[in-house]
């Protein structure tokens, strides 16, 4: 519809931070998607099962037992407790809080809105989960990449040169997404060491935590005191599309977050928190198994073609392109109808891609064998 005479475009009643965020260049893969027939989809991040049996029957019997209404803004009181007493056992949880949170997602949105004003510059590894660096645009901060090519190992040594006086967040993923790369208890002791030498505030995104294949993923939780821990059971117990996450961390932080959440989220779906109650010691083991597999299937099946470091956790590879940009590389892959992120989405540099491998073995397999003839 054209505006009537005399009154400006739309465009210019929209507010100019909504032009600081690109529509996610995941979307635009996973809306092509649509259009290919049977397309070799390894480009969205999320489990290729339904969720386990047991998590959809908490959640249909909590609906009709009518757990349907909000919940505390901060989330269900036994579910909070709940939290609060696994983390007890690895952590401190002296002064520390919990928030239950609409999926990391949002725990990112109200961790970034209590935490950054204009000009605060926030450090975080270059390749970066595609949101941290948006979202902390939105908000009037400065994103800092910290570059971490060939390897993708956040280490103490590569963050120092980038801290300035306006730095005040450092975000550490691990394991990461769009790398798979996991942070040992050596790198991580070292950048929790110069984050209290520099006094930055530390984010921990831990959402993939539970698919680390060649060792215990630790947490930076219980290395440095100032940090929000963001997690969550989207990745772990198959269900994306229900939104459950939590936050972990200073008291004063959580309150403030909290706060946010009531006037933004409200809460979390209540159902779902309570199916995540049931299902909190949900046994992982045979989903981590069966994406180590996978993981050793396409690295396997590619790295003899593909310069990769192989990926130690979370379901994500990210090869070099074998010529060209990535931007090239990905339009050509589409058109032999196999679906891969390009890098530069995730990094200032256009020579990667990611390859989600949390995929049916059927569909894996063609994926490699697409690469290899790409290759």
């Amino acid at each position: 519809m054209s505006p009537e005479p005399g009154h400006p475009p739309l465009r210019a009643f929209l507010a100019a931070r909504a032009s600081l965020i690109d529509a996610s260049g995941i979307r635009k893969v996973f809306d092509l998607a649509a259009t290919l027939d049977d397309p070799i989809d390894l480009s969205i991040g999320r489990p290729y099962q339904d969720a386990p049996e047991p998590v959809k029957e908490s959640a249909i019997r909590a609906i009709r037992r009518g757990d349907n209404a909000y919940t505390p803004t901060q989330g269900r009181s036994d579910l909070v407790d709940s939290l609060l007493e696994r983390l007890g056992r690895e952590v401190s949880i002296e002064d520390r809080a919990v928030l239950v949170t609409s999926g990391v997602s949002g725990g990112l949105f109200l961790a970034f809105a209590a935490l950054i004003d204009p000009g605060d510059e926030v450090l975080m590894a270059d390749p970066y989960f595609v949101i941290y660096h948006h979202v902390v645009r939105f908000f009037g901060g400065v994103p800092v990449p910290v570059d971490t090519y060939p390897d993708f190992r956040m280490t103490a040594e590569r963050i120092e040169p980038h801290i300035t006086d306006r730095s005040k967040l450092l975000i550490v993923s691990s394991p990461a997404n769009p790398t798979g790369t996991v942070l040992d208890a050596d790198h991580l002791a070292e950048i929790a060491d110069l984050a209290g030498r520099r006094g930055l505030m530390v984010l921990s995104d831990e959402i993939y935590r539970e698919f680390s294949y060649d060792g215990p993923a630790p947490s930076m939780a219980g290395l440095h005191e100032p940090t929000l821990l963001l997690a969550g059971f989207s990745k772990s117990h198959a269900v994306t599309g229900w939104r459950v996450g939590y936050a972990f961390g200073p008291a004063e932080l959580i309150a403030e977050m909290g706060k946010l959440q009531q006037y933004s989220f409200v809460c979390a779906p209540a159902p779902f928190q309570a199916a995540m109650l049931e299902n909190l010691d949900l046994d992982t083991t045979e989903m981590r198994s069966d994406y180590r597999r996978k993981r050793d299937l396409l690295y396997n099946g590619i790295s003899a073609n593909y310069d990769l470091t192989r990926p130690a956790g979370a379901f994500y590879a990210f090869p070099r392109v074998p010529r060209g940009t990535d931007v090239e590389f990905v339009e050509q892959a589409v058109r032999n109808n196999l679906l891969v992120i390009p890098g530069s989405i995730f990094s200032g540099r256009n020579t990667h891609f990611r390859i989600s491998y949390a995929a049916d073995d059927e569909t894996l397999k063609r994926g490699v064998a697409v690469l290899n003839d790409l290759a």
